[in-house]
């Protein structure tokens, strides 16, 4: 079965920073496109930023110019840097990932389990 394990979630102030990376593994032939996502209580879940198998990125206007996204293909990992936090970036961010398993296969949306954000002083 294919995973993601996501990891570098947690509590930082106003203003910080934070690194998240979602890993990949299990039965997989190729990976297409990865992307974060997040969700506050209460609300619908956005995309903050994606980025496709040649590293092209695209982002959310609310986090343009303070998130990076990037991938390492060798790792089958994707990872989010995020700087100049404010409170309202805290939210659960989940990884997500399309997936072929096999050769001709179809493709399919995976996702990770989520990894709390809290900023806060």
């Amino acid at each position: 079965q294919v995973q993601l394990v996501e990891s570098g979630g947690g509590l930082v102030q106003p203003g910080g920073s934070l690194r998240l990376s979602c890993a990949a593994s299990g039965s997989i032939f190729s990976i297409n496109a990865m992307g974060w996502y997040r969700q506050a209580p209460g609300k619908q879940r956005d995309v903050v930023a994606d980025i496709t198998s040649g590293g092209l990125p695209n982002y959310a206007d609310s986090v343009k110019g303070r998130f990076t996204i990037s991938r390492d293909n060798a790792k089958n990992t994707v990872y989010l840097q995020m700087n100049s936090l404010n409170p309202g970036d805290t939210a659960v961010y989940y990884c997500n990932a399309l997936i072929t398993r096999v050769p001709g296969g179809v493709q399919f949306s995976y996702w990770g389990q989520g990894t709390p954000v809290t900023v806060s002083s």
